[in-house]
């Protein structure tokens, strides 16, 4: 059974960071790229990241690049998305996807 399951959102300041995780199980993760996409209220889905399998290359959005990192852990099967010099319009729900499954997702505030 393949479980993607997002963590780490929460209510955070503009200008704040956090850092997202996405712990995978039921595939064989360190063979997959990972992406990461956000649906802000009442917009459609907006890709953010992709990372490969390895881990050495990485991808970004325009609007979050040099703000956003993605990285990953093949050893502890988990993804994550460090997010920086947070602004109102990160605030999303974000989703990891990876061999065709989808998260829960993870909420994003950005608020003062």
């Amino acid at each position: 059974q393949v479980q993607l399951v997002e963590s780490g959102g929460g209510l955070v300041p503009p200008g704040g960071s956090l850092r997202l995780s996405c712990a995978a199980s039921g595939f064989t993760f360190a063979r997959y790229r990972m992406t990461w996409v956000r649906q802000a209220p009442g917009k459609a889905l907006e890709w953010v990241s992709d990372i490969n399998s390895d881990g050495d290359s990485t991808y970004y959005a325009d609007s979050v690049k040099g703000r956003f990192t993605a990285s990953r852990d093949n050893t502890r099967n988990t993804v994550y998305l460090q997010i920086a010099s947070l602004k109102s319009e990160d605030t999303a729900i974000y989703y990891c996807l990876g061999w065709g499954y989808w998260g829960q997702g993870t909420q994003v505030i950005v608020s003062s």
